[in-house]
């Protein structure tokens, strides 16, 4: 009976090589595939990240703060705050800016907070992918 192995696990890339990409691109979105040499996927995770940001802020979504209680009010509230914060510059100028709406029962509010969220998720995997254009996994 064959054996089947399994593959090699590919070693973690130095720090040094990905940190910056990585770094950048959490700040500002698109930013780790500029450092890269990546213009035109740069150009567009920019443009991508900031208009849906942008359209969460206008249709007046809600950011997600910490709050405690119950696991799923801690859930949600958690997992929603880093979704924001993951935006990078925008969610950190919205903030000093003192953007801060009440979260109110509508369709468009609610649309509003998940634009905001999933401009963040966004920019997570933009950030995977400057860390996989960086260690060489990708091209």
């Amino acid at each position: 009976m064959a054996t089947k192995e399994k593959p090699a696990k590919e070693p973690m890339p130095p720090l040094n090589v990905w940190l910056a990409p990585v770094a950048v691109g959490w700040l500002i979105p698109g930013g780790g595939h500029y450092l890269l040499k990546r213009t035109g996927r740069a150009v567009l995770l920019t443009v991508s990240v900031t208009c849906m940001f942008v359209l969460g802020l206008l249709m007046r979504g809600a950011m997600f703060k910490p709050q405690s209680g119950d696991i799923l009010t801690i859930l949600i509230n958690w997992g929603g705050f880093l979704g924001d914060i993951a935006s990078g510059i925008l969610y950190l100028l919205t903030s000093w800016l003192g953007y801060a709406q009440a979260d109110v029962p509508g369709a468009v509010h609610d649309y509003g907070t998940k634009f905001l969220v999933t401009a963040g998720l966004l920019n997570v995997l933009a950030m995977v992918d400057a860390y996989e254009i960086a260690g060489g996994r990708k091209s």
